[in-house]
This record gives structure tokens, C-alpha cells and sequence, in this order.
């Protein structure tokens, strides 16, 4: 199943546009990116976010699954309508991941 257009706008809706989010669609689904940085993504209509040290330390107790199969789990985030912790949460994943690779630098590999 893909996820919906309007799932989202929902979660999108949730920052302010000074939140530096944004989507790329993949297969039907959402990749998100925080600061450049993929964080996470939308699939099947359910919000999952990078299982990373800070992240871990924000959530008592993280829920896991699988964005698809074969994917490595990630943490799904439940508590949508709360900006502020989403935020922390996005910022928190972001903290943890290495910058992303430039277009010139990934043709090397």
C-alpha cells in the first residue's frame, strides 16, 4: 500500500515554515529530509524516524517497524499532533547522522 498525498500534508502541516523539512516521493512513498539529512519517512501511511542514539534517548519506550520488507526497523512516531516533540525528534535524528554526500562526491564511489 502507498501512502497518501494527504498523509503528508498532515505531517507536514505540523512544522512551521521555518522548519527546515522536506519530502521526496520513492515508490509511493515519502522519504523526509531534516537539514538535507534523510531522517526517516512516511510509508504505508505511518511516520517512522531513524532509530539514533538522541532519538532513543527522547522515547521511553520505542516502537519498531519495518518501513518494508528486507529495511532495517525504525522508531514509529505515534504522537503526530505535537510540533514542539516532533521537531526535537527530527533535530535529534539529524544531530546523529553524517552529512549528506554531494552529487560530485557520490559519483566517486
Amino acid at each position: 500500500m502507498a501512502s497518501s498525498k494527504e498523509y503528508l500534508h498532515y505531517i507536514m502541516d505540523q512544522f512551521d515554515n521555518s522548519v527546515p523539512i522536506r519530502s521526496r516521493a520513492m515508490m509511493g512513498e515519502y522519504i523526509l529530509y531534516y537539514h538535507d539529512k534523510v531522517i526517516g519517512g512516511i510509508y504505508d501511511d505511518r511516520l517512522l524516524i531513524k532509530p539514533t542514539k538522541s532519538v532513543l534517548a527522547l522515547i521511553s519506550e520505542p516502537e519498531y517497524e519495518s518501513p518494508y520488507e528486507g529495511a532495517k526497523d525504525m522508531i514509529l512516531v505515534t504522537e503526530m499532533d505535537d510540533a514542539s516533540r516532533m521537531t526535537k525528534l527530527f533535530e535529534a535524528a539529524a544531530r546523529d547522522l553524517p552529512a549528506a554526500m554531494s552529487k560530485k562526491n557520490r559519483s566517486k564511489s
